[in-house]
């Protein structure tokens, strides 16, 4: 999955969604239920300080041991939960503990300044007796809930406890909503996938027609695509009507012109003026110029013409059987290099020429040794694949200079061998018009090395 692709982008737009809803999410009902469990553990603690003082304030004198029957825990010497009857106002008043505070006492928040709510009802959070965080609700009274001294009646209960079950369901919800979050990106993963999948039928589609093995968009794909497939499919018709249109006109252009200038040159044969001479050489030229250009149009035609591809190969073995024939006075061997797989992205009678052109040159100037190597180039990033064909010889080979100058069209370096020196500007063309390169070099035999660079299929 590459950083720029769709799946890449859908994902990473859900994953930070995830990470940014499901831990504010998490804040908030953790915030909600943290609350709801204090309230109801003040509520309760409120409800035992209730129960204290009405059982300990009925008394005339002094206050009665409450009935404990509220908590048992406040019978367990240290336990956490403990209550106490405390007077206010007159220090020689009796005070009354819960067994669970044994020898120690609570503080009293109306001692410590705390405010009172709008019940009158005092909270504060301190160190108990045996060094236990609790929490502490205080409520004020008097002996039969009348006017006269004061007593302050408070019950506490462990923090801990609270803390405890706080904690464990804020584990909970971790694992809970984690585990959310792996099943929603593993969900929108399997969603992207499944559907993106219609695209990768397309790419595998367009590589087939471009390989050759199909000559339209088919298959099956979803609504919203279809619309895609029939624009693709007509131009891919459209683009087939235009180059067999152009090759139409091209060979109608060739005739139209090929014909009078064939009556002009041989008219101008039978005249033996000066006049008769020039025009023949004129003529000479025009034929030249337009056999030249009609050959560009032609490459241009069968180049823009999608999924045509020729594998190398067979190009390969017949050319360099009949060049061995054709140079067995020399004893020329040509040697070749070439993958069962390199594919040619264009036609086969353009590989056969180029291919032709640079094997036979070689073969012409070579001792007896003439080395073919084949290899496909890994592609640029967001390039074609390259077919790179490297034809080598040893023979005299060729200067800088000469090298720069060997490719114009008809230059000859040495008369006496046969051609026209057409062939390395024909091989250029026909690279140029595929987009590809043609170089050369010295090579390591000594002789000529020519690189011709071509699209891969």
């Amino acid at each position: 999955m590459r950083l720029n692709s769709l799946a890449f982008r859908l994902l990473a737009t859900l994953a930070a969604w995830t990470f940014l809803v499901l831990p504010i999410a998490g804040v908030i009902i953790f915030s909600i239920y943290h609350a709801d469990l204090q309230r109801d553990y003040d509520d309760r603690l409120k409800r035992l300080a209730e129960g204290v003082r009405l059982d300990s304030m009925d008394g005339l004198t002094e206050p009665l041991a409450p009935i404990n029957r509220f908590e048992p825990l406040f019978e367990q010497t240290h336990s956490g939960w403990y209550w106490q009857v405390k007077p206010l106002d007159e220090a020689g008043k009796r005070w009354r503990v819960s067994a669970s505070l044994a020898t120690g006492a609570l503080e009293s928040p109306i001692e410590k300044k705390f405010p009172s709510d709008a019940t009158g009802t005092r909270w504060m959070n301190v160190k108990g007796p045996a060094g236990e965080p609790i929490r502490i609700v205080e409520l004020i009274d008097t002996l039969q809930h009348e006017p006269g001294p004061r007593y302050s009646i408070t019950v506490a209960g462990p923090i801990d406890e609270l803390n405890e079950r706080v904690s464990e369901f804020g584990r909970r919800l971790t694992i809970a909503l984690a585990l959310a979050g792996l099943g929603l990106l593993a969900t929108t993963l399997f969603q992207v996938r499944f559907g993106l999948l219609p695209l990768q039928k397309i790419e595998r589609g367009l590589a087939a027609i471009r390989s050759g093995e199909k000559t339209e968009l088919d298959g099956d794909l979803p609504s919203e695509i279809e619309p895609l497939q029939a624009e693709l499919n007509a131009l891919i018709k459209s683009n087939q009507d235009i180059v067999d249109r152009a090759r139409t006109q091209v060979g109608n252009l060739a005739h139209a012109l090929k014909t009078p200038l064939a009556v002009i040159t041989n008219e101008a044969r039978d005249d033996r003026s000066p006049f008769a001479s020039k025009v023949a050489e004129q003529a000479a030229l025009m034929r030249d110029q337009v056999n030249h250009y009609l050959d560009r149009a032609r490459m241009a035609a069968r180049v823009g013409v999608i999924g045509r591809a020729t594998p190398v190969q067979p190009i390969v073995e017949p050319l360099t059987r009949a060049l061995e024939r054709i140079h067995r006075d020399k004893g020329v061997v040509i040697q070749v290099s070439c993958p069962d797989d390199a594919t040619f992205q264009g036609e086969k009678q353009d590989l056969e020429e180029m291919l032709g052109n640079l094997l036979d040159n070689a073969a012409k100037w070579s001792r007896r040794h003439v080395d073919l190597t084949v290899t496909v180039g890994a592609p640029a990033k967001g390039q074609q694949k390259r077919l790179i064909v490297l034809v080598e010889d040893d023979g005299p080979g060729l200067s800088s200079e000469q090298r720069a100058k060997i490719g114009k069209r008809g230059l000859r370096l040495d008369e006496t061998k046969p051609g026209s020196g057409l062939g390395l500007s024909i091989v250029t063309d026909l690279a140029l018009s595929y987009r590809g390169s043609l170089s050369l070099d010295k090579a390591q035999k000594g002789g000529l090395a020519v690189r011709l660079e071509l699209p891969a299929a």
